[in-house]
C-alpha cells in the first residue's frame, strides 16, 4: 500500500510540473495534464519557414506573405501546416483571446456594474474604443460584447479592475498561457496595445482560439456578427464585429462556415488575426500575423486561402505538429469584485448554483494541493 501511495504521488507530481522550455533539437515542449497528440514523425514546428508534409496528389500551401501563420484541426489538434509557428511577434487585439480565457469564467454575464472614472485611466492613445462611459450601469455581457465585437480597450479595462485590477489580470493571464502550454506569450498590456516586451506567436495564439471555442460563453461572443449597446439608460446604438470574414464589412466576402475568433491591429504588430470555421463537420483553425503585401485586407483574404487550403487537404498531409489536447474541464472561480453575484443574465452558461459549486471544488482543491505540494521557490523562467 505505501508503494502504491508513493507512485501516485509521484504521477500527480509529474502531471503538474511545469512544461519544459523547447531543446535544441527542435522538439516541443510538454504542457501540463499531458503529452501532446501523436503525430506521424517528430514536429516541425520549431524549424524556420514553411513546414508542411504533403501526401500524394495533395495541392501546395498557398503563397502567404504574412510574417507567421499556421493551419490547425481543432479537434485533433494536429497542426496541417506552418509557417514561423513560434516566432515570437506583437500580437495586438488577437491577445484578447486569453484575456477572454483567463477573466470571462469568473464574470456572470447578467452582473450589473456602474463604471468609474479610475476604471477607464490608462487606456492607450488612438485606441479602439466601444463608448463606455462613466457614471453608466452595464452588464458584464455588454462588456464582453464591447470587446469581441468593437475590441473596445475601454471595456477591457472596466473587466479587468472587475477581475482584480490591470496588473493581476496581466499575471493571471501569464499563468492561464503557461498552463495551456503556450510559452512564446508576454503579457504586458491585457489589452493587446503594444507594449515593450509584449509578444506572441501564432501557435500560441491558435491554442488559445481553440480552447476558447470549448467555452459557450467565449463561442457565443466570438461568433456574434451584430448586437446593441447601451448608450444611456432607454437607448443603444448598433456595434459590428470588426472580423471583416465575419461580418463582410469593407468589401470582404464573408467565409462560408466561420464561427469568429479575433482580430487586431496596431501599427507595430500590423494586421493579426485568429480565426476558425467549420464545414462538412470538421473545424480548422488559422492564425495569421502581419502580413506584408496586399493592405488592410490582406489578413482575412490570407486566412481564407489558408482555411480553403485545409478543408481540400483533409487526409491528405501529415501533421507537422500538435496544439496538444486541451483541458477537459475548467472549474470558474468568481472574481474578488462581484463574489457576491447578482442573478444571472437569462441564457448564460453560468448558474448561481453552478458558480457555488465551482468555487467549493476549487477552494477544496487548493486545500488538497497546499498539503500535498512540497514548498517550491518562485518562478524564474
Amino acid at each position: 500500500m505505501a508503494a502504491s501511495a508513493g507512485a501516485l504521488c509521484v504521477a500527480g507530481l509529474l502531471a503538474l510540473t511545469p512544461a519544459a522550455v523547447a531543446d535544441a533539437g527542435g522538439t516541443e515542449p510538454t504542457p501540463p495534464g499531458g503529452p501532446r497528440a501523436a503525430a506521424p514523425h517528430p514536429s516541425l514546428l520549431y524549424r524556420p519557414g514553411t513546414q508542411v508534409r504533403l501526401r500524394a496528389g495533395a495541392s501546395r500551401v498557398p503563397a502567404v506573405s504574412a510574417l507567421s501563420w499556421l493551419v490547425a484541426d481543432a479537434r485533433t489538434g494536429e497542426v496541417l501546416a506552418a509557417h514561423n509557428a513560434h516566432r515570437r511577434l506583437p500580437p495586438a487585439s488577437t491577445l484578447k483571446t486569453l484575456f477572454a480565457l483567463t477573466v470571462l469564467p469568473g464574470l456572470p454575464a447578467g452582473v450589473r456594474h456602474t463604471v468609474s472614472e479610475r476604471e477607464l485611466r490608462g487606456i492607450g492613445a488612438g485606441s479602439s474604443l466601444v463608448g463606455v462611459t462613466e457614471g453608466r450601469s452595464y452588464r458584464v455581457a455588454d462588456l464582453w460584447r464591447g470587446v469581441f465585437l468593437n475590441s473596445g480597450n475601454d471595456a477591457v479595462h472596466v473587466l479587468a479592475e472587475l477581475n482584480g485590477g490591470w496588473r493581476l489580470t496581466a499575471e493571471r493571464m501569464q499563468a492561464k498561457a503557461r498552463s495551456l502550454g503556450a510559452l512564446d506569450t508576454h503579457v504586458v498590456s491585457p489589452d493587446g496595445y503594444d507594449a515593450p516586451g509584449q509578444v506572441s506567436s501564432a501557435y500560441d495564439l491558435a491554442v488559445f482560439g481553440r480552447v476558447g471555442l470549448r467555452n459557450p460563453d467565449f463561442a457565443r461572443y466570438c461568433a456574434t456578427v451584430e448586437a446593441t449597446f447601451p448608450s444611456d439608460g432607454t437607448s443603444s446604438y448598433p456595434i459590428l464585429n470588426t472580423n471583416r470574414l465575419l461580418s463582410g464589412a469593407k468589401g470582404v466576402k464573408p467565409y462560408r462556415g466561420l464561427i469568429g475568433i479575433k482580430n487586431g491591429y496596431t501599427s507595430k504588430a500590423g494586421s493579426t488575426l485568429v480565426a476558425a470555421a467549420r464545414r462538412d463537420g470538421r473545424t480548422l483553425v488559422v492564425t495569421v500575423m502581419n502580413p506584408q503585401e496586399g493592405g488592410g485586407s490582406a489578413v482575412y483574404e490570407e486566412a481564407r486561402s489558408l482555411l480553403d487550403w485545409g478543408f481540400r487537404s483533409a487526409g491528405r498531409v501529415e501533421a507537422v505538429g500538435s496544439l496538444g489536447p486541451p483541458p477537459t474541464s475548467t472549474r470558474p472561480t468568481v472574481a474578488p469584485a462581484v463574489a457576491a453575484a447578482v442573478p444571472e443574465e437569462h441564457g448564460s452558461a453560468w448558474t448561481e448554483a453552478g458558480l457555488i459549486a465551482g468555487a467549493a471544488g476549487t477552494g477544496a482543491a487548493v486545500v488538497v494541493l497546499v498539503l500535498r505540494l512540497p514548498v517550491r521557490g518562485p518562478d524564474r523562467s
